[in-house]
This record gives C-alpha cells, sequence and structure tokens, in this order.
C-alpha cells in the first residue's frame, strides 16, 4: 500500500491535534480504549465534546498546557493508502522540531485560525516548509465555525496567505486552500452543509488523490550504496550485489554507470527485488543491484549515471538549522554524515543568520543559537559527491554529528 507522509504546521491553539484528531475518528482509525479515555477526559474537564487533541497530544505536559511539544508520529489507513503525520509544535522555539518533521514529509497542512488569520508563525510555517522543499501544501483555514463560517472572512485569508506564497521561489509547489472546522468536523472528511459556498475537496479527498509519485521531488539518479551482500553459499558463491534505494531517477539493466568516489565505470547487469529480477527500477525503489564488472565498492560509495554526475567537492555552503543548546562557532569540528557516508567537517564560516518569516538576512554573526537558520560553510576531510537541494532533495541534505556526545547538532541544505 502507499504511504504518504504528512507534516502539520500551526500556531498554539490552532487546532493541530484537533484536526488529527477528527480525522482518526471520521477514519475510524481510533481503538475503543482510546475512544473511552477521549470521552472520560473530556467530561472530566465539563466539555460538551470530544476532545479530539488527546489523540495525539502523548506527553502529559502536552496534555496539561494544552500544546504541542514534541514531534508526535501518528499513523492510519484508509482503503488505498496508509499516512504517517509528524504532529510538529509551532512555537518559534520549536523551529528545529518543526524541521524534524517536515524534513521527511511530501505533503503539509498549515493550519490558520480564521478568527486570527495569517500571523507571523504562519510566515515561519510556510518558510520551513519552502526551505525543505515540501511539494504539497493544503493550507486548511480552521475554525470557521467561530466566525460564521463567513465566506469573506474564508477569502481575506486566502488572499493575505497568497501574497505570503508570492515571496517563495519555489514555483513547483501546489498549494490548496480549504476552510475547515476541525472541532465540528466540517470538511475534514465529509462535506460541510454549513459552506456550501466552498466547492472544494474535503481534506481526506485531497489527500486520498495526491499523486505520491508527484509528491517526490525528481531529480538526477542516485543510488547511495547501503550494504554489500556477499552470501558465499554454494548456490551463489560468487554472488557480489549491492543494495540501497534509488532516489531522483530511474535506473535499468544496460546503464552505464560511475562508482564515485573512484569514478570507475560499468554497467548495470541485474536488478534485484527480493528474489525477482526486474529490467528497470523506478526513484524510491529499494532494489539490489549487480554490475557486468568486478569492481570496488564499498557501503558509502555512490552509483550515479555517466551523463549526470554531482558535484564532487571538499567544500561547500549549506544553510543550516541548528538544533543544539551547545552553539555553532567557526573552526569547531562535526561529523557530517551525508546518507550513508560520514566524514569529518570544519566550519569556516558564519555569512548570516536566516529570519525566518521572511523578513531578510542578520549580517555579522558569530555563533549560532539553538532554533537558528544561517548560510555557513564547511570544509571536509573526503570528497562529498552531493547536489544543491534545490535540484536533489536528498542528496542535497546532511547531518551534522556532534562527535563527543554523538547526537545530532545540526541539519544543513547545500546551495
Amino acid at each position: 500500500m502507499e504511504v504518504l507522509k504528512i507534516a502539520t504546521a500551526g500556531s498554539v491553539d490552532d487546532g493541530k491535534s484537533t484536526l488529527i484528531g477528527r480525522l482518526l475518528y471520521d477514519t475510524k482509525s481510533l481503538t475503543d480504549d482510546k475512544l473511552e479515555a477521549i470521552a472520560r477526559s473530556s467530561k472530566q474537564k465539563g466539555y460538551d465534546y470530544l476532545d479530539f487533541s488527546l489523540a495525539t497530544d502523548g506527553l502529559v505536559a502536552e496534555r496539561e498546557q494544552g500544546i504541542t511539544i514534541d514531534v508526535a508520529h501518528i499513523y492510519f489507513s484508509t482503503k488505498t493508502r496508509s499516512y504517517i503525520i509528524a504532529d510538529t509544535p509551532g512555537h518559534v522555539e520549536y523551529t528545529r522540531n518543526m524541521v524534524t518533521g517536515a524534513s521527511t514529509s511530501q505533503a503539509a497542512i498549515i493550519l490558520i485560525d480564521a478568527r486570527h488569520g495569517v500571523i507571523e508563525q504562519t510566515y515561519r510555517h510556510f518558510f520551513i516548509n519552502h526551505l525543505l522543499r515540501v511539494k504539497d501544501i493544503i493550507v486548511a483555514v480552521n475554525k470557521m465555525d467561530l466566525v460564521n463560517f463567513s465566506e469573506e472572512r474564508y477569502l481575506e485569508i486566502k488572499a493575505d496567505f497568497e501574497q505570503l506564497a508570492a515571496k517563495s521561489d519555489y514555483k513547483d509547489q501546489n498549494i490548496t486552500y480549504m476552510p475547515v472546522s476541525a472541532l465540528k468536523g466540517d470538511n475534514i472528511v465529509t462535506k460541510s452543509e454549513n459552506m456550501p459556498w466552498y466547492r472544494g475537496d474535503t481534506l481526506l479527498h485531497h489527500l486520498e488523490n495526491l499523486d505520491t509519485k508527484d509528491v517526490y521531488n525528481k531529480g538526477q539518479m542516485r543510488f547511495p550504496v547501503q550494504y554489500v551482500i556477499r552470501p558465499k553459499t554454494d548456490e551463489f558463491h560468487d554472488f557480489r550485489g549491492y543494495a540501497g534505494k534509488i532516489y531522483g531517477g530511474e535506473l535499468s539493466v544496460g546503464d552505464q554507470v560511475v562508482i564515485l568516489p573512484s569514478q570507475t565505470t560499468t554497467t548495470i547487469k541485474d536488478i534485484y527485488f527480493y528474489d525477482q529480477k526486474y529490467k528497470s527500477a523506478a526513484r524510491r525503489s529499494s532494489v539490489t543491484i549487480t554490475l557486468e564488472d568486478d569492481v570496488n565498492v564499498s557501503r558509502g560509495d555512490m552509483i550515479v549515471k555517466v551523463n549526470e554526475l554531482p558535484e564532487i567537492a571538499k567544500k561547500f555552503t549549506a544553510i543550516t538549522t541548528w538544533m543544539c543548546a551547545k552553539p555553532l562557532q567557526v573552526g569547531a569540528l562535526y561529523t557530517l554524515q551525508h546518507g550513508v557516508h560520514k566524514v569529518t567537517a570544519k566550519v569556516t564560516a558564519i555569512h548570516h543568520k536566516i529570519n525566518p518569516d521572511f523578513s531578510g538576512k542578520e549580517e555579522n554573526v558569530s555563533a549560532l543559537k539553538m532554533n537558528d537558520i544561517a548560510s555557513v560553510s564547511f570544509q571536509v576531510n573526503k570528497p562529498l559527491y552531493f547536489d544543491a537541494f534545490k535540484a536533489h532533495r536528498t542528496n542535497g541534505a546532511f547531518i551534522l554529528i556532534d562527535p563527543q556526545s554523538n547526537n545530532t547538532s545540526g541539519v544543513g541544505f547545500i546551495q
């Protein structure tokens, strides 16, 4: 079954957790004991309705404060596909959590409170989805029941967001607008009788009909080798296969390829998926390949087509989101993981900090604090084979690991 990964974003009390809970409830994805717990807790709080936010806010602090702090991953399925929703916090101090949730998503839902409209946090949420090249954005104008389901108010908010979207340089991004009430269920799974003026799809219908191939960004074929398979059994004594996932493009038997970093040229001999052979494999396929020539290939190497070489360099600049309490400073050393490839990286320059609300840059920055986003230059001890993030979402991203604590300290998007 196809899987669609979705990130949510919204300010405090915009209703993200309620919307997800409503989706789970209306698709009958909540277990009986969970429903009983929600009903019991809602009654204890004196509510005359089910508080669906309790379906997702799992931390005690989240339930007590009525806010989302951690990134929660919620799983549910319909008859046609499976979904993974990253319920991310909306506060500015949790920017790193938003980046984490959106980094692996193909679609995003940005919630806007119909009473408040587009606010400063909306700018941040859209900026992060723009930065991470999330292809399909659903702008859900929530709490329409609190503005009497006003079409005029909805159109005002839509016009304001369109002005914000005009600031983006990601022209392939698809933006869909819809008025909803997560609490009442309007336009979540079923069409709203309160808003007959809205002729678009419900939220679930839109998600069900997204082209899951289209939401993945296309690019040149990249095959990072994750594992070298050598069974050394009597039946497969001489078998040597390379397992990994295909990113960006397709791979076919007979394609001429280059092994990086050795830059050895060879040809694709076979493509296996489990015990079946195929003539070609689509992007996002996890396969094992064999090569015509007996060449040296190791974990961390990358296989690309001969006419589609990436950048190969020891120096580069990247938009970096800092996630660590310990500041990033020029001269600091980190372990940089690019796919399955690990190198040592030195910070050589911090060029400027980027305000995550499209308000511009901050020059003369000496260090990055937690949740800062900045343009940073690095030098690595071994060549990386990379693409610009805007051209290749997978091969243009990396993480920085603190070599002492082994914690993930930051994430970078190569320019």
